[in-house]
């Protein structure tokens, strides 16, 4: 232990409480022995520290900062220098506000297009989003502070989040749902780690012996702090025995009364508790003397153009016919849509950031375009409104050309929330079709966080896919539309034609308890090369406003390196993406997977050679015969692209390999094989996972760690009764346009949790006798409650009075 001289010096009452939160973001403190307060935030977009009284959902508004690009939107920028410098940005702010752990980056995969937090994640590629989430914790890390990576793991939809299981096999979780964490851990050395709230294989990722011992502790060589997210927590005890620190937000002293039972059962060590206790000084001491910026308004303003600078090099061009853009300043402009008034540039939940100022068109307007007219067009409700249509087609009909700004609207994607569907609003795209008919010149931009349908784009001769590009980012969409910047975002997911074509859409999000993953490694661009299945825009895909040229490839046993040259009459910049694939081989593969890339900059005529290394995970797959990485000997494909489906340069290397027993046998794994993953049968799937499947269903007693919203089929009128309003709730405020997030939380969360966020008002022992009411056990459940309520408040008090007189009062 680093820190046992501290750990001697308190009692083992206090080190049971120090191991759960005190409030919505801090742990308990002992100054009296140095060990301060840890301050948790919120932060993969901004830094969110609440003004006022702390809550998990953000309920009370949070200091003002900059409200960066979401993740999924840098993802498209493939610049590890300026995620380091986000990063960068967002600790200093992190700092100042005395924060100790910023709660992001977040990394899961992006299994499914609907899953609601799509655009708080990076990318559908493990190898992309480790390496963009290894710069932006260096980033955060620079002043002092703490990065906390985030689900840790296979955390990959919202319904029933709390109360659901993720079923894989072992090859699937390494190669892609632990991999990020993996490339973010070993190049980026967070100070923490943020367990997710699913289960993985029937055990809770939080107390997941597998996850967070072979894993994270023994395989990765995670050394720091393991915190559950908030309300994640399952069985405290089984959590500190297998490495998770600190239980969060505030469950109260009843989970320092767990792991005093648990001792004395034998459950759990004391070695177990001194351990975890001294992870969670460890991080407080390391993270005490941030360094702190002076000046905060200047901070706030360079942190503004940086914000800007990551939206220009994040949003992607899609279509530019005729070459319409960058727009020609001599011509009559129309703005359309509500989205140039009110931009929706971030997404809803526990990211959601105050900003500190955010652009809009009439802000930024200026002489540099003959802007004729604005009109909103439509609402931000999914009706149409005939006056704002009329309006907007008049003014369409005396432009030259449209800038129709439309998208998702703040009701589509939420934490909390799965969509149901890819599409649009409806009336957005009446009115995108009502001005093509009057106008032939619109350009669309886009504000979505994530994967959309748009069978509609033939009515755009360009798009600007901005994602949600932070508080700055109008002001970088006229940067790119005037020509001062050419694009150059990529895509870092498919942007299918429709979700018929998704290889895991007959098995997501869940089937009642269990979420199968039948598709096993065919996420995204693996399934669509593999298959010969044909999207709208690929894995890697992005225009530019200059053309560049590939030439030269030369591969050895370490590198790949060839020639780019910039061919246009504009600077640019272009990212260069190796896959790599192998010939004939013995186990079921993705036709090709991304192993590196670079991003560089060149001026017109400019020609530039460019290398790409090999690392340890370019020719590696996950043997489960022999439960390691190993490499397959043979002939691998070396393609060099401009996106996945667009490959510049091809060659072949020949890799000896140390695998001597094949995991798989081809007459057994058919669909695997062929990489036709959409309808997998039991027996096949079965034998993918080596063992049984798990049988998913619900049961007709509801238990502790089965979520509110499954009340509907509760024996209890009273909780039949609840669910019925949690969902007129819901139902109303996404009539409304934007999600209740206290609602939504209520919904999917267990009633376990009830205790685990109840700040010690509700203990485990009520828990249980909710349940029984919700069972229909009306009069021994109320009596458990009401009896639980006053044992739960003396024992607190009891606590308090006798073990942890040195603790600091708020």
């Amino acid at each position: 232990m680093k820190h046992g001289d501290i750990i001697k010096k308190m009692t083992l009452e206090e080190k049971c409480a120090y191991l759960s939160g005190k409030n919505a973001w801090a742990t308990r403190s002992f100054s009296d022995i140095g060990v301060d307060a840890l301050y948790h935030a919120d932060g993969p977009t901004g830094v969110r520290k609440q003004a006022g009284k702390g809550d998990h959902l953000g309920l009370n508004e949070s200091v003002p900062a900059t409200c960066f690009p979401t993740a999924a939107t840098l993802a498209n920028s493939w610049d590890v220098e300026l995620l380091e410098r986000v990063g960068e940005g967002l600790g200093l702010e992190a700092a100042a506000e005395d924060v100790n752990v910023l709660l992001g980056p977040g990394i899961n995969i992006k299994r499914n297009p609907l899953c609601g937090r799509n655009f708080e994640y990076y990318s559908e590629d493990p190898y992309l989003s480790g390496k963009l989430a290894a710069a932006m914790i260096k980033g955060i890390q620079s002043n002092g502070i703490a990065a906390c990576v985030k689900h840790f793991a296979v955390n990959s939809q919202e319904l029933r989040r709390m109360s659901m299981d993720a079923v894989l096999d072992e090859r699937t979780l390494r190669e892609i749902y632990i991999t990020a964490f993996e490339i973010a851990i070993k190049e980026g050395r967070p100070k923490s780690i943020m367990t997710s709230y699913n289960m993985v294989n029937g055990v809770y990722a939080n107390e997941n012996e597998h996850l967070l011992k072979d894993i994270l502790k023994k395989d990765i060589g995670f050394e720091g702090m393991v915190v559950t997210d908030w309300g994640a927590s399952n069985d405290h005890a089984l959590g500190v025995k297998n490495g998770s620190s600190l239980e969060m937000p505030a469950p109260g002293l009843d989970s320092a009364r767990e792991l005093l039972k648990a001792l004395k059962t034998g459950k759990i060590d004391e070695s177990d508790i001194d351990a975890r206790v001294d992870e969670l000084i460890e991080i407080t001491l390391s993270t005490k003397n941030k360094k702190k910026i002076k000046d905060k308004e200047k901070l706030l303003k360079d942190n503004n153009k940086l914000a800007r600078e990551a939206a220009v090099k994040s949003i992607v061009l899609l279509k530019n016919e005729e070459k319409i853009l960058p727009l020609d300043r001599t011509k009559k402009i129309a703005i359309i849509g509500d989205f140039a008034f009110t931009p929706r540039y971030q997404g809803a939940g526990s990211s959601m950031v105050n900003a500190t100022i955010v652009d809009n068109v009439q802000r930024l307007i200026g002489n540099d375009l003959n802007i004729i007219g604005m009109a909103h067009g439509y609402t931000r409700f999914d009706k149409e409104d005939e006056m704002l249509v009329k309006e907007a087609i008049e003014l369409a009909k005396q432009a030259d050309i449209v800038l129709y700004f439309f998208g998702l609207n703040e009701a589509s994607e939420s934490e909390g929330l799965d969509r149901t569907h890819l599409r649009i609003p409806s009336n957005q795209i009446s009115l995108m079709e009502k001005l093509a008919a009057v106008n032939e010149n619109i350009v669309g931009i886009i504000s979505a966080g994530s994967c959309i349908e748009m069978p509609w784009e033939n009515n755009l001769k360009a798009i600007l896919h901005g994602y949600l590009f932070g508080q700055a980012g109008v002001g970088a969409v006229f940067e790119l539309l005037t020509g001062r910047y050419s694009p150059s975002g990529k895509l870092s997911e498919s942007i299918v034609k429709k979700y018929d074509d998704v290889p895991n859409k007959r098995y997501y999000p869940s089937k009642e308890r269990t979420s199968e993953y039948r598709e096993s490694i065919f996420v995204g661009y693996r399934y669509f090369t593999t298959a010969n299945v044909p999207v709208l825009y690929p894995f890697g895909y992005g225009l530019s406003y200059t053309e560049f040229r590939y030439s030269d490839i030369e591969v050895d046993k370490d590198k790949v390196s060839f020639y780019i040259e910039n061919t246009g009459k504009m600077a640019g910049e272009e990212t260069a993406q190796l896959y790599i694939g192998i010939k004939n081989s013995n186990i079921f593969r993705a036709k090709l997977e991304l192993k590196g890339f670079k991003k560089v900059s060149l001026n017109p005529g400019e020609k530039k050679r460019l290398t790409v290394y090999f690392d340890d995970k370019s020719f590696r797959f996950y043997n489960v015969a022999t439960d390691a990485f190993e490499v397959e000997s043979g002939e691998y494909d070396i393609y060099i692209g401009s996106s996945c489906m667009d490959i510049r340069l091809q060659s072949t290397l020949y890799v000896e390999g140390n695998m001597k027993i094949s995991p798989y046998k081809k007459d057994e794994l058919p669909s695997y094989f062929e990489g036709k993953v959409t309808d997998i049968q039991d027996s096949e799937y079965r034998i993918l996972l080596g063992r049984d499947i798990p049988d998913g269903s619900w049961g007709g007693e509801l238990r502790i760690n089965d979520a509110l919203c499954q009340m509907y089929y509760a024996k209890s009128f009273i909780a039949r009764f609840a669910y019925k309003m949690l969902d007129k709730k819901l139902k109303k405020s996404l009539e409304g346009g934007v999600p209740d997030l206290n609602t939504l939380f209520q919904f999917n969360m267990p009633f376990r949790a009830i205790a685990k966020m109840s700040n010690g008002q509700v203990s485990m022992e009520m828990v249980h006798s909710i349940v029984k009411l919700v069972n229909g056990h009306f009069f021994k459940g109320m009596g458990g409650i009401i009896s639980g309520y006053f044992k739960n408040r003396r024992a607190n008090k009891m606590y308090k009075k006798n073990f942890l007189q040195r603790e600091d009062r708020e």
